[in-house]
């Protein structure tokens, strides 16, 4: 019993390597204090107009932000070192931070400056994230990738639990400029850690950043199933069956309007559990299998968290959607670390940015207008039903994606050696 036990520890063999040791730290720090500015800024802008299209408006911002700047990131992941993107992108995020604390500390604080920082946060954000991506398989060996993927999602799972309730307490008892103040001294941290990490050049075969090897990049993951799979899934998943827009309006229908910090925060703690016991992802092959069977029973969850008859109930789907969840995005990664080749990671990271940014910003707008149409409780276990549905349609009519094996895929081999040869002089700190 005890034995089959250790195999769910989380496997920790990534953190041997020191530069993999330093993006964990870097991104730990930062992931908590951007947590805290999205909690401070629709609070600030809640304060100065009282306006919930005003509130709303950040989140169009946003995204826009990100589609535009996101595939244009990851065609500049494949042309220059990928440290120095993450570093000056970072160090930019920093001072559009220090911006929102000066606007804070004025008397008179004005709102314009709220969006146009976010905004310039997102485009950051999309420049950045393709590099990021990237650069974990050239930190890892192939063979401990999925574990590094748990462990780089126990990164969002801890800001995403700690960060807004550190925020709002900082926000209500301790004012927005503390929020912010906070936010800048995290950045400023993050940058000394990815300062301290080595160059990750360019392949050797890399070009330029340009229109047409974006379309290079797009027309390689048309041609690949199991890629097409993961971004189809995720996109799915998310646009048909993602509830938190509607959070608000679930604790007033369970009278538990306390419980709506608890809502926000139960698909975090089903994630962090999953990662905390992933030990046996490693020994899944079947990628392909495994995210279709977490999407689906995140379908599965998210309807049943709209039949919840009580908040208790409620909670164990969330929590349940969020441990699907976090399987589905870990068998996602492992395929796209371990398959693309390294020419190509920037690129295609920037295209499975779009896939995991859009589908949620654009599931909530459905979830709202869908509730409006039909009522809050059948909107929800409607979308959590057509998202079981259209992954079940997947498996049917992708079976390239459905049959994925890591140990039978040419492309496993193909994508392995640039990482292995990066490694070498890392894994013997």
């Amino acid at each position: 019993m005890w034995k089959r036990l250790r195999h769910l520890r989380m496997d920790v063999r990534p953190l041997r390597h020191r530069d993999f040791r330093l993006l964990m730290a870097s991104g730990l720090i930062t992931m908590f204090g951007s947590f805290i500015t999205i909690v401070a800024v629709p609070y600030q802008i809640k304060q100065l107009t009282g306006s919930y299209v005003a509130v709303g408006a950040v989140g169009v911002v946003e995204l826009v932000a990100i589609v535009g700047s996101g595939l244009w990131g990851g065609a500049i992941a494949d042309a220059v070192d990928r440290r120095r993107v993450v570093l000056w992108c970072e160090a930019a995020m920093a001072v559009c931070t220090g911006g929102l604390l000066v606007n804070a500390v004025l008397p008179h604080p004005v709102v314009w400056p709220l969006y146009v920082v976010a905004g310039l946060v997102a485009t950051l954000d999309g420049l950045q994230r393709p590099s990021l991506d990237a650069m974990l398989p050239r930190l890892v060996p192939r063979d401990e990738q999925t574990a590094a993927n748990a462990m780089q999602g126990i990164r969002y799972q801890i800001g995403a639990i700690a960060g807004p309730a550190v925020g709002g307490v900082l926000v209500t008892v301790a004012g927005v400029p503390a929020a912010y103040g906070v936010d800048v001294l995290t950045f400023i941290a993050s940058v000394a850690f990815l300062f301290l990490l080595r160059p990750i050049p360019p392949s050797v075969e890399a070009e330029r950043p340009s229109l047409a090897g974006i379309g290079r990049g797009a027309r390689y993951a048309w041609s690949r199933p199991e890629l097409l799979g993961t971004y189809f899934v995720d996109i799915a998943a998310m646009f048909l069956a993602m509830p938190m827009a509607l959070y608000p309006f679930v604790a007033d229908a369970l009278h538990a309007q306390w419980a709506l910090g608890l809502l926000y925060g139960a698909m975090p703690f089903g994630a962090m559990l999953i990662s905390l016991t992933s030990g046996w992802a490693s020994r899944v092959h079947r990628h392909g299998l495994a995210v279709l069977v977490a999407a689906g029973l995140w379908g599965l969850a998210i309807a049943g968290f709209g039949a919840a008859p009580n908040i208790a109930t409620a909670l164990v789907f969330l929590v349940l959607a969020g441990a699907a969840d976090m399987v589905s995005g870990l068998f996602r990664s492992t395929i796209w670390n371990q398959t693309i080749p390294d020419h190509l990671r920037g690129r295609l990271a920037g295209i499975s940015l779009l896939s995991y940014s859009i589908g949620p910003t654009a599931g909530q707008m459905r979830s709202g207008v869908m509730a409006a149409m039909v009522g809050l409780r059948p909107a929800i276990v409607a979308g959590g039903l057509l998202c079981t549905g259209a992954v079940a349609a997947c498996t049917a009519l992708m079976p390239g994606f459905t049959r994925y094996d890591e140990r039978t895929s040419p492309h496993a081999d193909a994508a392995t050696p640039a990482a292995i040869d990066a490694l070498e002089p890392t894994a013997a700190q």
